[in-house]
């Protein structure tokens, strides 16, 4: 009697730790799903923040051809020429660092994409956890409730004798 009684503590401290197990599981995917939409949101950021760095550079770009073709128009007056070289360097250099702009925002934008297909991976496998741990919570309730049963059960036959 002793026995069963000690089994049956057991398996309430068994159901009430994975119980415990389950709340702490789902603060964690909770908290998961929040990062993951912190991380789509400055994907979007990084998105949009690459296309204004695009436009912007298409129009440097735009910039240093016309200039480049005014400068050849008018390689006759050495200080405008000189002064138009100096703009061109100016502009070229700007694009140049517009671009590397672009692509540190593009490596980024990978790196927060690899980031998010990494939590949810993480967030999968959380909720395949949870999943197995209210499996085993379910099977242990059965159990619990089968040895309830025969216990009830041996308890009448006791009773009868």
């Amino acid at each position: 009697m002793d026995r069963i009684k000690s089994r049956m503590e057991a398996l309430r401290i068994e159901a009430d730790t994975a119980s415990a197990q389950v709340e702490e599981l789902k603060t964690k995917v909770k908290t998961l799903e929040q990062e993951n939409l912190a991380k789509e949101q400055e994907i979007t950021s990084l998105v949009h923040k690459n296309q204004v760095l695009e436009e912007e550079t298409e129009k440097l770009s735009t910039e240093v051809s016309k200039l480049k073709t005014t400068t050849e128009e008018h390689e006759q007056t050495g200080s405008q020429n000189e002064t138009l070289s100096r703009r061109i360097q100016i502009l070229e250099e700007e694009a140049e660092t517009a671009d590397k702009q672009m692509r540190d925002v593009m490596d980024k934008l990978r790196q927060t994409d690899v980031r998010a297909g990494h939590f949810e991976r993480k967030v999968q496998a959380l909720e395949q956890s949870n999943e197995q741990w209210e499996k085993k919570y379910e099977e242990m309730a059965t159990k619990y409730n089968q040895t309830k049963k025969e216990l009830d059960d041996f308890v009448a036959e006791i009773g009868n004798i």
